[in-house]
């Protein structure tokens, strides 16, 4: 029952569209889905989001950008959304930052990009790189719940303060919470800085560097037990 309101939600809001009206910023919970009600495959998951029209983002991306990695990674990766160049290429931290967080996987964690998984709270690029909007992070964080429920993670990295807030329900500042193992359902939260602050303040790398260290500690103690 819950997949059919689903369908007959979405059928309406594209008739909706279709006769001029635009989408409004109602309240988040009424645009949310639960993540029990998404199909049980991340290819089954891509395919929905890539035709995903429930949000003002979907009108001026390019492309969407569902995430990729290990689909059974021990170590998941979480920012905020896409930016230009993940716009037109349709893959996670491939721009500046990216080039950074790549570095500080082989270099700190001594992993390969391929081994861990890299998503973000919302599929489409915020216009200007600008921060989602609550609605727009609450209707896409379904999706990401449920790539969470299908790969399984033990560990997840949110970058930046957006990831970690809506991903642990909390709007502490990512100074007072970064470096913090905190126990979610199934599995443990290490928030850090986001690649693009570490740009533009190198100063704060080395923070960041002890945090990836910590989760290097963690992975590590996975295995020897």
């Amino acid at each position: 029952m819950r997949n059919l309101h689903n369908a007959l939600q979405l059928k309406q809001l594209m008739l909706l569209k279709q006769m001029g009206y635009h989408y409004t910023d109602i309240k988040p919970s009424e645009w949310e889905v639960e993540p029990e009600a998404l199909p049980d495959s991340l290819e089954e998951l891509r395919k929905l989001v890539l035709s995903c029209h429930l949000c003002e983002l979907s009108k001026s991306r390019h492309k969407v950008v569902f995430g990729e990695g290990k689909e059974d990674a021990e170590l998941m990766f979480v920012g905020e959304g896409p930016g230009a160049t993940e716009d037109s290429t349709g893959r996670p931290f491939v721009g500046r930052a990216g080039e950074l967080l790549t570095r500080m996987i082989e270099n700190v964690l001594h992993l390969s990009r391929s081994e861990v998984y890299i998503a973000n709270i919302v599929k489409c690029r915020p216009p200007g790189n600008r921060t989602p909007t609550p609605t727009e992070a609450l209707t896409c964080r379904p999706y990401l719940q449920k790539q969470i429920e299908l790969i399984r993670p033990r560990i997840i990295v949110t970058l930046g303060a957006t990831a970690y807030r809506y991903l642990a329900n909390d709007e502490s500042p990512i100074s007072r919470v970064r470096g913090h193992v905190i126990h979610q359902e199934g599995y443990l939260m290490v928030p850090t800085f986001h690649p693009s602050y570490l740009l533009r303040n190198p100063s704060a790398k080395k923070d960041a560097f002890h945090d990836l260290i910590q989760v290097k500690e963690l992975l590590e103690t996975g295995k020897e037990s």
